[in-house]
């Protein structure tokens, strides 16, 4: 399944269920407190804070993304990403635990066709209630439902106050093979056997000053799904860069390059697929190279990817023409990058030659 695809399949499947699909916010939140947006619920934000009232109460989108705590990880594992598209599905004050478990557990195993053995998940080890739905209503044998601290399955709040819940994960176990070793922790490991496919976040307190939880009167759902992930768990890809979404960057790349690729050239080519993405999408959100805020981080992604392509014996002056690859794998989705082609190459173009 390509990644068109899992992105209609999974908007379909939801508004089947009563959602209405709205489109993705932009990258750049109308919020002060946020630099970027970086999960499919910011949009939503004041909805979930109790600031205005839902206009619907179940939505689904596709949203796009951009984060840079995990900077250092870009290329280096087999998911990490800058930019990415997160699916997900909204519920405000409708349904609660048992409804997004069964829809989550109905659209990997029936929809997408996952062998349900290959799927773990993860629960906050005090939440009793989302153990139960997993182990006695959708029949996970107890030992792929793992409890885990606040650490990994907890979410929230933002700040020292506000909305805040348990979350379950939803692995993919790639198999044994891939495991980093004898001493791998499962489902808590970084390594590449088990990849995280879809969060579902339980909004169920309010965080108080005290550091006391009062349980919220209306319940809230919030879920993200990684498209580029699913679609290499469905690809049998080893890693998100090897699936087709990236294939027209990968190969605008070598072409580029005055020399063959080789083993150590992998991460600085991840990481300018990578980038060249965020740096697109970025300046079509109307984000210019600057010395703070949104412009500085554009600034620092487009000069790491000028690195990596001098590593790879890119010529200089070359990572322009990267955009309209992108383009191709993602404009008809998008086309606010398709509008912003030429100012980014000019952009692009203008920190290459300072």
């Amino acid at each position: 399944m390509q990644a068109h695809e899992l992105r209609r399949k999974y908007i379909e499947y939801f508004v089947e269920k009563d959602h209405r699909h709205l489109p993705s916010a932009s990258l750049v939140p109308n919020d002060p407190t946020l630099l970027f947006t970086a999960a499919g619920m910011v949009q939503f934000k004041d909805i979930f804070w109790g600031h205005v009232a839902p206009t619907y109460p179940r939505v689904t989108t596709y949203q796009k993304c951009f984060r840079t705590t995990d900077i250092e990880n870009v290329g280096r594992t087999a998911y990490h990403h800058t930019f990415f598209e997160m699916l997900g599905n909204f519920s405000f004050g409708d349904y609660f635990k048992d409804r997004a478990i069964s829809y989550a557990w109905e659209f990997l195993t029936l929809e997408l066709g996952i062998p349900a053995d290959r799927l773990w998940v993860s629960v906050f080890e005090e939440d009793d209630e989302a153990f139960s739905i997993w182990r006695d209503e959708i029949g996970i044998p107890q030992e792929r439902v793992v409890r885990l601290g606040k650490e990994h399955n907890w979410w929230g709040p933002v700040g020292e106050t506000g909305p805040c819940g348990p979350d379950t994960e939803i692995f993919y176990d790639a198999g044994e093979e891939r495991a980093c070793g004898p001493d791998c922790r499962g489902v808590a490991c970084d390594c590449d056997r088990f990849s995280e496919i879809w969060n579902l976040v339980f909004m169920q307190y309010a965080a108080q000053e005290d550091g006391s939880l009062i349980p919220l009167e209306k319940k809230n759902i919030d879920t993200g799904m990684g498209l580029e992930r699913t679609t290499a768990v469905l690809q049998g890809a080893k890693t998100d860069y090897d699936i087709p979404l990236f294939f027209p960057t990968m190969e605008a790349i070598q072409a580029l390059m005055r020399r063959s690729l080789t083993g150590g050239d992998v991460l600085n080519r991840n990481i300018v697929a990578d980038h060249i993405r965020g740096i697109l999408f970025l300046i079509a959100d109307g984000v210019l190279p600057a010395n703070e805020k949104q412009g500085y981080v554009l600034r620092r992604i487009l000069r790491r990817a000028i690195r990596s392509g001098e590593k790879l014996d890119m010529p200089r002056g070359s990572l322009a023409g990267l955009v309209d690859p992108v383009i191709d794998s993602l404009g008809e989705v998008y086309p606010e990058i398709v509008a912003a082609r030429p100012l980014a190459q000019r952009v692009i173009s203008h920190e290459e030659e300072t």
